[in-house]
């Protein structure tokens, strides 16, 4: 599948399948943009593939401290609790993702940076 985000740039071919939250109302849902943000990464165009999504920094976040624990606990056998497995943590990431998806719509600057 990452091959394909290589090779492939959506905004240039439609293998890839659009948004459809943004095709019936005309609202950036919180994944807009990741299509191109991946492309963008895998392509070593870091910041640019960031200022399509700014959440898959956060998503960078996770599964590198997922990636950490997973190491930490089955590999090392330390038997670290996972922060991620707390309700608080959860809910705050909830919240974040919530502002996010909020902010991305107004038509003001500077949330039209937040715009995919």
């Amino acid at each position: 599948m990452l091959a394909l985000y290589i090779f492939w740039n959506p905004t240039e071919t439609n293998i890839f399948p659009k948004c459809p939250v943004y095709g019936v109302t005309g609202i950036y849902c919180p994944g807009c943009g990741s299509q191109r943000a991946a492309h963008q990464i895998l392509n070593g165009n870091i910041i640019e593939g960031i200022r399509h999504n700014y959440l898959i920094g956060l998503l960078g976040l996770v599964l590198s401290y997922q990636a950490f624990m997973f190491i930490m606990n089955n590999v090392l056998q330390k038997g670290i609790v996972n922060l991620l497995h707390k309700s608080k943590v959860t809910l705050g990431i909830l919240i974040i993702v919530i502002l996010f998806w909020i902010l991305r719509n107004i038509n003001l600057f500077p949330f039209t940076e937040l715009a995919p």
